[in-house]
């Protein structure tokens, strides 16, 4: 892991509470890596990258996403979900 990336995410660390807090900063990388391997999943489902002309008339484009609720040991954590528009992903 790149130890730059890690002083950044904890510049503003001042106790355990914002690492592992409500708020804390396991719980935002957490949904962050998530939601991108989610929206990485669809990409690699569908064969195309978001936006890219290909996906236009493919008859299965991306459809927006939904929220659902994660519970794991630092508590809940909302996710937003891609669609595809036959349900297929």
């Amino acid at each position: 892991m790149d130890k730059e990336l890690i002083d950044k995410l904890l510049a503003d660390y001042k106790g355990s509470e914002d690492l592992i807090g409500e708020q804390g900063l396991l719980k935002q990388v957490t949904k962050a890596l998530i939601e991108r391997a989610m929206q990485t999943e669809l990409t690699h489902h569908l064969g195309y990258e978001k936006h890219h002309s290909s996906g236009r008339g493919s008859g299965n484009p991306r459809s927006g996403s939904s929220k659902k609720t994660l519970q794991d040991e630092f508590g809940e954590a909302v996710i937003e979900v891609p669609r595809d528009r036959n349900g297929s992903f």
